[in-house]
């Protein structure tokens, strides 16, 4: 297969790499799914041919994402991802708690969808400032 990319989508083509990546190893120790690693190093290995050698380093024969690269912003974008998707669980899971629901049902979906509207709601005004756990 041979795939052609202009450099704009060369180098887009490296954030999602990255982060594709980053989401399937990141909380992995020493258990990672190394063919997305070996990938990654081959989709980075280009970044010289590319006239980017700045975003990618070699280290024993490896080639990595660069401290560059890892310094320029897609840990932001990897960081609003993540606080987007907890604030979206906390509220369907509070929601459902609340509602009693286990299993959304037809005639719960509308109740459900409100009740996670007004915990989203909540959130973006006030963050976690509000939430209390009870012992």
């Amino acid at each position: 297969m041979k795939l052609e990319l202009t450099d704009i989508e060369y180098r887009r083509l490296l954030d999602l790499v990255y982060v594709g990546n980053w989401i399937m190893n990141s909380v992995r120790d020493n258990d990672r799914i190394t063919e997305y690693d070996d990938l990654e190093s081959r989709i980075f290995s280009y970044c010289g041919k590319a006239g980017m050698p700045s975003l990618a380093e070699t280290y024993e024969g490896v080639c990595y994402p660069s401290r560059a690269f890892e310094e320029g912003g897609i840990h932001e974008a990897i960081a609003d991802y993540e606080d987007t998707v907890f604030f979206d669980i906390l509220a369907e899971e509070l929601a459902c708690r609340d509602l009693d629901i286990t299993e959304v049902t037809e005639e719960k979906y509308e109740e459900l969808y409100d009740r996670i509207d007004d915990y989203l709601d909540e959130f973006d005004r006030y963050g976690l400032d509000h939430v209390i756990v009870e012992e």
